[in-house]
């Protein structure tokens, strides 16, 4: 079940889920607005190729900023932060979608990690394109993206009980931790 909003305010209001900093004009009929944080992290062009088993590649090449806006130029992918911080319970997970009015400025939101598991906790890392031919300036802030919540069973093994729960507590805009996964051959 999809919560509406009615729902979302009273989840948050009794603490089932915990949303910093929470701003209750953010929620709309379905989800809940979130914004855009200020650290930002890209890979500088090149043709060192990234191996997601080798840690040192993932990190090599990449500058980081904190700042009140950034430029995406045409093409760049950038990731960022979430300004909200959440915390959810066991029997509620997320996705985490764009907002169409920026998607109409060609900003993508997420490539492939819009899935937010039973009890996640920390800020998100937004995966962001600018799939337009011109550059786009985004600000911290600004609202950039919306949670949709869904309430399901309790999960057995929440996201903060998991041995390799590599994004748990994250701040920031956070690099892939895939090197730590076991290869499998």
């Amino acid at each position: 079940m999809i919560l509406v909003d009615w729902q979302i305010e009273d989840w948050i209001r009794r603490g089932h889920i915990k949303v910093e900093p929470y701003d209750p004009d953010l929620i709309q009929p379905n989800s809940l607005d979130i914004r855009l944080g200020s650290h930002f992290v890209w890979y500088v062009p090149g043709d060192m190729v990234i191996d997601p088993f080798e840690k040192e590649t993932i990190f090599a090449g990449t500058e980081e900023t904190v700042a009140d806006s950034i430029v995406l130029a045409p093409g760049q992918f950038l990731l960022g932060e979430t300004l909200e911080s959440i915390d959810l319970p066991d029997d509620i997970v997320a996705s985490i979608e764009g907002k169409s009015s920026i998607a109409r400025l060609g900003v993508e939101l997420h490539q492939t990690g819009g899935w937010i598991d039973a009890g996640f906790r920390g800020t998100i890392t937004l995966e962001m394109c600018n799939v337009n031919s011109r550059p786009v300036r985004v600000y911290a802030g600004m609202a950039i993206g919306q949670l949709v919540f869904y309430h399901t069973d309790r999960a057995a093994r929440p996201y903060y009980m998991k041995k390799d729960a590599k994004y748990i507590n994250q701040r920031q805009a956070t690099l892939s931790r895939y090197h730590e996964n076991a290869r499998r051959t």
